[in-house]
């Protein structure tokens, strides 16, 4: 049997603390458990929902530009013990994903699609750009 703690999930209120570092309160308090829970070699999962949420809440709430909600992101699951998906780490490499159509939560709904094996269907244009991807046309229906 392991010794490793078990497995934990950060939702978003933990992640957007530990980027805004506000309030200070609750970022020390983040930043402590974080530090104590990478400390004991535990799992430290941030899932895709969350990665987009804190993307959103980072330039809706806290006026951050997408370039650096992304840069924030992107340093954050750098951390040596964050673990996130495949997909999640793949997007955030791409270059210009801040001016990229599409952007990084469609493209995270992409690529969760292609893992599972799946085509995904959208009426989003800038879509057609990705592999396994069907575009609805609405325009192609005839009246009956």
């Amino acid at each position: 049997m392991s010794n490793r703690p078990r497995a934990i999930a950060l939702d978003t209120s933990v992640v957007i603390r530990l980027l805004v570092q506000q309030p200070a309160l609750l970022f020390d308090c983040a930043a402590l458990f974080l530090e104590e829970r990478l400390a004991a070699n535990a799992s430290v999962q941030v899932s895709d929902l969350v990665l987009a949420e804190t993307y959103f809440a980072l330039q809706s709430f806290y006026r951050v530009s997408k370039t650096d909600a992304l840069q924030m992101l992107r340093a954050f699951v750098a951390t040596p013990g964050i673990e996130v998906s495949p997909t999640a780490r793949a997007v955030l490499s791409l270059p210009g994903l801040a001016t990229a159509n599409p952007g990084f939560v469609d493209r995270l709904i992409h690529g969760a699609a292609q893992s599972a094996g799946q085509t995904l269907v959208t009426f989003e244009k800038a879509a057609r750009k990705l592999p396994a991807t069907h575009v609805l046309e609405p325009s192609a229906l005839t009246p009956s």
